[in-house]
């Protein structure tokens, strides 16, 4: 096994782990992603284009450069059906992501046992396992929308009726209700978000129930370091995109940018959710290791 993966890590080794692992590995790991979803944003950029927009920079009407890059964004010709093209094709994103995931945890499971690999055995790899994966992220899909739909819901009567009483009243309620749901929910699909290890390894069908055990003791570990991953994610698709925008309006150029960003910081996301599980991984099989050893010391 790579001595990386061979001993439990803390919070910042699994954020250095898991950038160093995709630097040393960058280029099968962006490969898998630019296969996978890579058509999606090319189709969308070639959609944006047959509906009229500017392929290198958008232009609008003004005085001034500015003036002219911000109108691009309101001088584009709208088209219904080019939106829901794009839209449509945003969709078919979901079925295949799972892929592109799932292609990322083998190679690493490979890298961790020391194992070589090829990008096409890894694919074959992946595919037996494919109905699996959509059903088990279509199900957690929904135990996510039901977790936040159904408490905002309550909160919105009891929000509504403690306005009745007293305006203030109603926003305290409201403010502390959606605090409390944010952290529970937090919590509980944090507990089930590793479902996909047990999937693509064919350990378990659905892999919830492996999660829930796995995460025993380190869920509020994992859901800052997915707090993490989310501010790092965020703060570089909108600041290449704001950028972009600002300099080069609404252009097909800056979708086809913002798509190879986008596919880079899914790779980012994937190879650190990869290194969480295999470190939960370590210590779930370690933790079922001393049960056995207890087990067998207190046999008469």
């Amino acid at each position: 096994m790579d001595t990386k993966f061979n001993s439990p890590k803390g919070f910042g080794r699994i954020l250095d782990h898991s950038f160093s692992l995709g630097k040393n590995n960058f280029a099968p790991f962006f490969t898998v992603f630019l296969i996978f979803m890579g058509p999606i944003f090319l189709v969308q950029a070639f959609i944006k284009l047959l509906s009229g927009a500017a392929f290198f920079k958008g232009s609008g009407e003004g005085d001034f450069w500015f003036e002219q890059t911000i109108m691009s964004f309101e001088d584009t010709p709208a088209n219904v059906i080019a939106d829901l093209g794009i839209s449509l094709v945003s969709f078919l994103g979901i079925f295949l992501y799972p892929l592109a995931l799932g292609s990322i945890m083998l190679m690493i499971n490979h890298i961790r046992k020391n194992e070589t690999f090829t990008l096409g055995q890894v694919m074959k790899e992946v595919f037996p396992r494919y109905g699996y994966l959509l059903a088990s992220s279509f199900l957690f899909g929904l135990i996510s929308f039901g977790s936040f739909f159904v408490p905002m819901f309550f909160i919105g009567i009891v929000g509504v009726i403690g306005g009745l009483i007293h305006p203030v009243i109603g926003v305290i309620l409201a403010i502390l209700m959606v605090l409390g749901t944010m952290i529970g929910v937090g919590y509980f699909l944090t507990r089930w978000s590793f479902y996909f290890g047990p999937v693509i390894l064919g350990e378990e069908p659905l892999g919830f129930s492996k999660s829930w055990k796995m995460t025993k003791s380190r869920a509020w570990v994992l859901l800052g370091l997915y707090l993490v991953f989310f501010l790092i994610i965020s703060s570089i698709i909108y600041s290449v995109e704001f950028s972009l925008m600002i300099l080069l309006g609404n252009s097909v150029f800056v979708t086809l940018v913002s798509g190879v960003v986008t596919l880079f910081t899914s790779m980012i996301f994937a190879v650190g959710y990869s290194v969480m599980y295999y470190d939960l991984k370590l210590r779930f099989e370690a933790e079922d290791l001393k049960d056995l050893i207890s087990e067998y010391n207190v046999r008469p």
